[in-house]
């Protein structure tokens, strides 16, 4: 299969790439900066010059190949307005670009979607006033098209895809550790925080190509940590107490109101519906062996 990438350069998507090209698929990746051609280069991939903006560009990859896959996502975190326009508007394009055609295409979505308080499954809604509602419109836009003659399919990730050089939260947790001398958790930190290796992660996207009927919500979480442990590890890799504080306590601590919000959210989901349909069963290192083992606790400030 031919696929076309966007976000193949970034933190997952190289992994991705890679698994697509190990199983034999011809990559094409979306790449917005000489840099980012030369890494999907690199990983055996065609570069497609072009940004989430470039519609032209978009709707031609696109349109030349055998099936999409959709991960790219960004723009000003303090407009989330404009992030779902953006995200929209470029899964609307490649959509239609592959529209009567039968060919897969996968979206990305995050597990923070989810309702708070209970274990969500695939076939649950998104909660609309929830801590993630900028992420509800593509996931609409990309299942909207399996009515149009293409297979479509939502992948909806952990807040966390650990593995080698990641930065996101669990990196910015530690980095705050390292900052202010403890590692803190809010409230009791019974929350429970979805997880997937990166490698895993790759696999079901593949899976998710391959095999994933239209109209399919799919859940791209290994485990649910709770955070106090994801907390205790990071205390005990750094000699440093782990501490619990309250919600107005965490919003001073982490880099902003909503980062605490985030730290204390408890949205665990459960991926046995994905399990089953594709046959998908991670097993990388769980992200406490990870923190523990891995490169979180190393020369990072």
């Amino acid at each position: 299969m031919h696929v076309f990438v966007t976000g193949g350069s970034g933190l997952t998507g190289p992994a991705v790439v890679a698994e697509l090209v190990a199983a034999g698929h011809a990559v094409t990746g979306l790449a917005r900066s000489d840099r980012a051609a030369a890494r999907l280069e690199s990983l055996g991939a065609t570069p497609h010059p072009g940004s989430l903006d470039d519609l032209g560009s978009l709707h031609n990859g696109a349109e030349a190949a055998d099936g999409v896959l959709h991960m790219a996502f960004g723009g000003d975190f303090t407009d989330p307005d404009d992030m779902m326009r953006r995200d929209r508007t470029a899964i609307e394009t490649l959509g239609r670009a592959l529209a009567g055609s039968g060919k897969p295409f996968v979206s990305t979505s995050g597990t923070l979607v989810m309702p708070a308080g209970r274990v969500s499954t695939e076939r649950d809604e998104p909660d609309p006033a929830g801590i993630a509602p900028f992420r509800i419109a593509g996931e609409r836009a990309c299942l909207a098209f399996a009515e149009q003659g293409v297979r479509a399919s939502v992948v909806r990730l952990a807040p966390t895809v650990h593995g080698p050089a990641d930065h996101g939260f669990i990196g910015m947790l530690v980095a705050t550790a390292r900052k202010t001398g403890k590692s803190a958790y809010v409230g009791d930190g019974g929350n429970r925080w979805p997880a997937v290796h990166r490698l895993d992660a790759a696999v079901l996207f593949r899976l998710a190509l391959e095999a994933a009927p239209a109209g399919t919500v799919l859940h791209g979480t290994a485990e649910n940590v709770p955070f106090r442990s994801v907390a205790e590890t990071i205390g005990r890799g750094l000699d440093l107490p782990a501490v619990s504080l309250t919600p107005d306590e965490a919003a001073g601590h982490y880099a902003s109101p909503f980062m605490a919000s985030v730290y204390g959210f408890d949205a665990p989901v459960s991926s046995t519906f994905t399990r089953e349909l594709l046959g998908w069963s991670p097993t990388r290192p769980t992200l406490l062996d990870d923190i523990e083992h891995g490169d979180y606790l190393r020369g990072r400030s």
